[in-house]
């Protein structure tokens, strides 16, 4: 065996990043999620992005960042894992998380409805 221990907490402020961005990309969910039934409860969506952010943008707003946060973790968990070397657990999955999201998006993109 190595002298290698397993870390849980992110050592590098990049993997810091990456983790508490992942942290609050479901908060954001949520918010938005919950303005979506409590406010707009008769408004229907808009046929386009920015239709939707006009229309209910208590929403949308936090939707995107919601996703943004989602990407964001991916690109900084990435950059900490190869560049830093950072090699924390928690760095693993949520740079796993915002992959995930990454390629939710891109495939909304590649095969829309």
């Amino acid at each position: 065996m190595s002298g290698r221990s397993v870390r849980v907490m992110p050592g590098t402020g990049l993997a810091r990043w990456s983790v508490g961005l992942i942290v609050v990309m479901p908060i954001l969910f949520v918010i938005g999620l919950s303005s979506s039934s409590s406010l707009y409860e008769s408004v229907t969506a808009g046929h386009t992005l920015l239709a939707d952010i006009a229309v209910r943008p208590l929403v949308t707003i936090p939707m995107l960042a919601g996703m943004t946060a989602g990407v964001a973790s991916f690109i900084t968990g990435l950059l900490a894992i190869i560049k830093q070397k950072d090699k924390a657990i928690l760095v693993f999955v949520s740079t796993a998380i915002g992959g995930i999201v990454l390629f939710f998006l891109v495939s909304l993109l590649v095969f829309p409805e």
